[in-house]
């Protein structure tokens, strides 16, 4: 196959990319006319070429939810935006690693372990 020719999946692959980013594009003009141009979470303002930096970030985590009123979105600078996904992440991460609910996944490692008969063997 060559650089041309990229065959019917990586053709549907292009056509599923190209909608998603004109879709984006439309939530994320209707998010800047409705919401000042401030990230909702450090509060720091974006104008002229800094504005590429603030994204629109769905407070469900669904980009199809998408209301006319702008109820589902945020706008976030780019750090801002990427920590609510880490966190979000974590929080996903802890819940799975944590059988029967405990508050903190359980230690293992005990790092003093046996520092006791290493100080009395010293004296």
């Amino acid at each position: 196959m060559t650089a041309d020719s990229k065959g019917p999946e990586a053709d549907r692959l292009d056509q599923i990319l190209a909608e998603a980013r004109r879709r984006a594009q439309t939530y994320r003009e209707r998010a800047l006319k409705l919401f000042p141009w401030i990230c909702a979470r450090c509060g720091r303002e974006f104008s002229g070429k800094k504005l590429r930096e603030l994204t629109v970030h769905h407070k469900d985590h669904n980009h199809d939810n998408n209301p006319h009123d702008g109820k589902n979105w945020e706008l976030l600078c780019l750090y801002c935006h990427d920590n609510e996904h880490s966190r979000s992440l974590d929080a996903q991460w802890h819940q799975e690693t944590t059988p029967g609910g405990e508050k903190e996944p359980p230690a293992t490692f005990k790092p003093f372990a046996g520092i006791e008969g290493l100080l009395r063997d010293k004296k």
